[in-house]
């Protein structure tokens, strides 16, 4: 089984000291469990982007918010890795990566909304509402995470990060690609591509955390398990920002 998102990759539930699926002492891992550590961490970000929207909008502008937007997508990242790489931490890192994201999330959420009044709202509910719809298809049968499926998924996902790291690199000269941030209907088109792909990384992080919990990984993997989903919705929430604004600038 595999899952794009670096955070729920095949490996990611094997116990960090035997290398085997086995269950810790103090329990596995469980659906419920996991649904519980996904909900509190999703309450945990809209705490930290309840901080930055109101800090914005109290101080008349977003222009200011510059310093939360970069420690909270610095120290989310850090912590991201360092929750990829050390699992165990996850029931501590976790948390701290919803917050962070959070204030960040927050802060990119206040300019949007400056800019096109009503967008985030959109996102927001478009966000959650393609979460329920990919559950229901993956629960229903519909969407199956076959091995075809699956490998797809990882190509699409490894094929836009790369490109978006080229346009990271390209940015320190000066350049950049005109279909990331423009708005002409390849840029539209592009986008909407790169919302399909992370809700279809929905799927394989449903099958991943359910594959966990057949094979009773320890009980910190609930928290794991929520921090990848949560990992997903993010990137989810951005792209379908990124996607409304690019249609609103149109009319």
């Amino acid at each position: 089984m595999r899952s794009s998102n670096p955070a729920l990759k095949a490996s990611a539930f094997l116990d960090t000291g035997t290398g085997t699926l086995t269950g810790a002492r103090d329990g596995a891992m469980t659906v419920n469990g996991t649904v519980n550590r996904t909900a509190f961490l999703l309450i945990l970000a809209l705490v930290g982007a309840m901080y930055t929207w109101n800090l914005a909008f109290s101080s008349g502008g977003a222009a200011n918010l510059g310093p939360y937007v970069l420690v909270g997508a610095l120290g989310g990242f850090v912590v991201a890795m360092a929750t990829i790489f050390r699992k165990t931490w996850a029931p501590f890192t976790a948390p701290l990566y919803a917050l962070l994201e959070g204030v960040f999330i927050g802060a990119i959420s206040a300019v949007f909304e400056q800019r096109y009044p009503g967008l985030v709202m959109q996102a927001v509910a478009l966000t959650f509402g393609t979460l329920g719809a990919m559950l229901l298809a993956y629960r229903s049968g519909l969407v199956r995470a076959t091995e075809k499926f699956k490998l797809g998924v990882v190509a699409a996902t490894g094929g836009i990060a790369i490109v978006y790291l080229v346009n990271i690199v390209m940015g320190f000269f000066g350049h950049s690609m005109p279909f990331i941030q423009g708005s002409s209907w390849v840029g539209i088109a592009f986008s909407g591509f790169v919302v399909v792909i992370a809700a279809l990384n929905l799927v394989l992080d449903f099958d991943m955390i359910e594959q966990g919990v057949a094979q009773g990984a320890p009980k910190y993997m609930e928290w794991y398990g929520a921090f990848g989903l949560l990992v997903t919705l993010v990137w989810l929430y951005l792209e379908i920002l990124r996607l409304l604004s690019k249609l609103q600038s149109r009319n």
